[in-house]
């Protein structure tokens, strides 16, 4: 792929704000974590201090709610010569989509699909952050679908809220905890557990064989170290982002924004 340093992605998630170089090679630079959730953060000021001060052309995937993402788009239109957003396609990069609405389904996942259908073989992609999401793909890149939940994270904020007692963070994970925060802990980690481990069986049960299990988001290391063979991948969606920015790269005629 044929890209000029000055190209950067931007992965905009419901917490964080991951940004990277794009290198000339197709390859992700370094990634920035900018927290916009429950922060008194002024964003734009964020990307100015960690973003160089021109940008030939920003590649966007967003699945913040939109006044996030207005004011993203705002902080980079002064930077930037084109902005480019990547959207969920039915089929692209060799991967064929499950859902027949295509557009209800995350560009987040979706980029996430085309890297780790990329890197080669079936494979299970399990993204933690705000939600716990899973997908589907196997060797010949068609998506089977996937799950949704919430993450352990948003289930102890969730209790917390109806429970105020219950604390929102906290405890270690035992199997049989023997205090209130611990067993939050593990109730919640396990919750997740559990739905990887069903989904990974039934998984290997569909398609005969073990796919790769591959994590990704801003709760992956918590569960990695009790999910056997699991790899973690916490640049998924920049990788996926960075197929998107390739194909359209090589798109003739004037590109997708």
């Amino acid at each position: 792929m044929s890209a000029a340093p000055m190209h950067w992605l931007f992965d905009l998630g419901n917490t964080r704000l991951k940004c990277a170089p794009l290198h000339a090679d197709g390859s992700v630079g370094e990634a920035v974590a900018l927290e916009h959730h429950g922060a008194e953060l002024d964003l734009g000021s964020a990307m100015a201090r960690a973003l160089p001060a021109r940008i030939e052309v920003a590649y966007l995937a967003s699945v913040a709610s939109p006044d996030v993402t207005v004011g993203v788009l705002d902080a980079l239109s002064t930077r930037c010569r084109r902005i480019s957003r990547a959207r969920t396609q039915s089929t692209f990069d060799g991967v064929t989509i499950a859902y027949a609405r295509p557009e209800k389904l995350g560009v987040d996942r979706f980029l996430a699909l085309l890297a780790a259908h990329a890197r080669g073989g079936a494979a299970l992609v399990c993204g933690i952050g705000t939600a716990l999401t899973l997908d589907l793909v196997d060797g010949g890149g068609r998506h089977h679908g996937g799950r949704i939940a919430p993450s352990p994270t948003l289930m102890r904020e969730s209790l917390h809220g109806r429970a105020r007692q219950l604390a929102p963070h906290g405890g270690a994970y035992a199997v049989f905890a023997a205090d209130t925060e611990d067993a939050l802990a593990s109730g919640c980690d396990g919750a997740a557990l559990a739905l990887v481990e069903h989904s990974l069986a039934e998984a290997r049960r569909r398609l005969g064989e073990t796919p790769r299990l591959y994590l990704h988001g801003g709760g992956a290391e918590d569960l990695l170290g009790r999910l056997p063979g699991a790899l973690p991948a916490p640049g998924l969606v920049l990788e996926g982002l960075a197929r998107w920015a390739a194909a359209e790269l090589e798109r003739p005629g004037p590109p997708v924004s």
